[in-house]
């Protein structure tokens, strides 16, 4: 068997892995909970490896990943009105702690650990929570768990990839982005788009069909859903090329090897770090929330 073959395979069956895992996290609140905690760990622990590999930067990985964790508990406990407001403050004075504590570190250029060290919150930790602000909505009669907002983002982010990558292989000509990212094209990214678009019509035909039948209350239209869709198409494509950009400035192929065959942390989730809070926004402007 050839390494290409093999590859293939190691690719596929990682992949196949990967996506059970998330899908049938969604059906329990706890599963979920629990998973995009360790994912968010495991996302911060290889950022700061990696920045930490750079020359002038230092950041605190134990104490910085406890504190994005801590973070997505937080959330996920507020949202779910397990816990009150003041779940936070421990994260506050973490977040203060790493700020006082370069003044004793002696490091050579604080401002990059602190920079880095605040980055792994803003562009990791945040945007991972949000996950739990779309699971979790409060009603009249408390607060409910609805599984299809988070993982239709997914099955958005997974569509795209699909659609942009037969289109962009049939007809693409046109780079879309190529000082960063040269495999993109116009035509993959519309393609994209365009099943993306298919695809949640049919997530909101199939919401609609369970709202009658009293099994979900998220209550999207089929253009709401749609609207949806096209979110999480441009800012899942902007999140790939805002890592492609990391990647190309430090110099590096893949964040990480930790999935066979898709390489890193950074790797998969990409997309859904600018996807999941877009996704938050666009349903506030709607109300929904």
């Amino acid at each position: 068997m050839s390494d290409k073959m093999k590859n293939l395979i190691v690719r596929t069956i990682t992949g196949v892995l990967f996506v059970a895992a998330i899908v049938t996290c969604f059906l329990r609140p706890e599963a979920m909970i629990l998973l995009f905690a360790l994912v968010t760990g495991l996302t911060i622990w290889e950022f700061t490896g990696i920045v930490n590999d750079m020359e002038g930067v230092t950041t605190n990985r134990l104490i910085t990943t406890v504190a994005g964790v801590y973070l997505f508990f937080s959330i996920a406990g507020y949202c779910s009105g397990i816990v009150p407001s003041a779940v936070f403050i421990p994260y506050l004075l973490t977040i203060v702690y790493l700020f006082i504590a370069e003044l004793y570190t002696k490091a050579p250029n604080p401002i990059n650990n602190w920079a880095y060290t605040m980055l792994a919150q803003m562009y990791i930790a945040l945007p991972f929570s949000t996950i739990n602000v779309l699971a979790f909505r409060a009603t009249g009669d408390g607060v409910v768990y609805n599984y299809l907002l988070p993982l239709s983002v997914f099955i958005f982010l997974w569509t795209n990839d699909t659609g942009a990558y037969l289109s962009g292989s049939l007809f693409g000509k046109h780079k879309l982005f190529p000082r960063v990212s040269p495999g993109k094209s116009w035509e993959g990214s519309i393609g994209g788009g365009l099943l993306v678009l298919a695809m949640a019509a049919a997530v909101g035909f199939y919401e609609t069909s369970a709202l009658h039948n009293g099994a979900t209350e998220v209550a999207l239209s089929i253009p709401q859903w749609m609207g949806l869709g096209l979110v999480v198409v441009f800012f899942g494509t902007w999140g790939d090329l805002v890592e492609s950009l990391f990647k190309r400035t430090i110099g590096i192929k893949d964040s990480g090897n930790i999935l066979p065959g898709h390489g890193g942390m950074l790797d998969r989730f990409d997309s859904s770090l600018m996807a999941f809070p877009a996704a938050v926004v666009y349903l506030y402007t709607l109300t929904i929330f």
